[in-house]
Parts: structure tokens; sequence; C-alpha cells
């Protein structure tokens, strides 16, 4: 139990040195159109989308990727119960309201990854763009104050190996 109290130590410092940054007020709020091209419906809309410009092959991964990944989130969810920021430290409220109770792992990020990893696959051009826009996906969840480091790191993780595996397996 000792490395998770260790982990949770480091955490806690490595958030409020984000919340202690000189421009956090304007990060915030760039966090907040960053975090919402996240947003699911979003997601539905870019296969709707590849779907009807000829990219069968990449729908299907992306659709049984998403719900892979949904799967093994929301154990991960319910399996850890790891307090959000706002509930675990007491001189901290988040930004904004998040969507559920639990922190671990990020939901927002392992998403952005997940397309990152995918679209990169089809559309390899356009990687670094992709990977820089997760990447402060989950910057952005930080800034708003809804998760922890290691749950967008955990998150990206997630996102890409589930990726990876569905592409492995379908394509």
């Amino acid at each position: 139990m000792n490395i998770l109290q260790n982990i949770h130590a480091f955490d806690v410092q490595t958030f409020y040195w984000f919340m202690a940054r000189k421009h956090r007020a304007k990060l915030t709020s760039i966090g907040r159109a960053i975090s919402f091209t996240a947003d699911g419906p979003l997601y539905a809309a870019a296969a709707i989308m590849f779907w009807f410009s000829g990219y069968e092959t990449l729908v299907t991964v992306l659709a049984f990727g998403f719900l892979l990944e949904r799967i093994v989130y929301f154990v991960l969810k319910r399996g850890f119960k790891r307090n959000r920021p706002a509930d675990a430290l007491d001189d901290f409220r988040s930004f904004i309201i998040p969507s559920d109770q639990f922190s671990f792992p990020s939901g927002h990020t392992s998403g952005a990854f997940f397309m990152a990893y995918c679209l990169s696959e089809w559309f390899p051009s356009f990687n670094v763009i992709l990977y820089f826009w997760a990447a402060h996906v989950g910057l952005s969840r930080i800034f708003l104050g809804v998760h922890f480091p290691t749950d967008t790191v955990i998150g990206a993780l997630l996102g890409s190996a589930c990726a990876a595996f569905m592409i492995g397996v379908l394509v």
C-alpha cells in the first residue's frame, strides 16, 4: 500500500504545481474548449463522416475499439474508486462539474488517445497534430481540476492500448 500512497503524494504535489501556474486562469479557459473536443458526441459525428467518406474499416475499428475502451474504463473507474481532486483535497474546488464521481482513469484522455492512435494509422501525416491534441486534452483535464496527472497518463495508455489491440485484431 505504501507505493500507492507515494504515487498519490506525488500526484497531489504535481497537481498543485499545475494549479500554481501563472496563467492558470487562461489555461483553464482554453482547457474548457479543448476538453469539449473530446466529448463523445463529436466522436460519433466523426465516425459518421468517415463512414460516408468510404472508411468503413476505420469506423469498425472505432466502434468496437470504443466499446472495448469503455468497458475497461468503467471496470477501472469502479474498481479503483479514486476520488477527484475536489473530493480528495480540502482546499480545492474544480472549475467544471465532472460527469461522474471518480477520477481514475481519465475518460476524456483515454478517448482522445484512442482517436489519435486510430486516426494516425489511417492518416499518418496528421499524427503530430492528433497527438498534440490528445496530450492537450489530458492537460486540460488537470487544469480544469477534475483529474490528477496519473489519471491522464493511465487514460492515455488505456486509449492507446485499446486502439492498438483493435487495429491488430480487425485490420
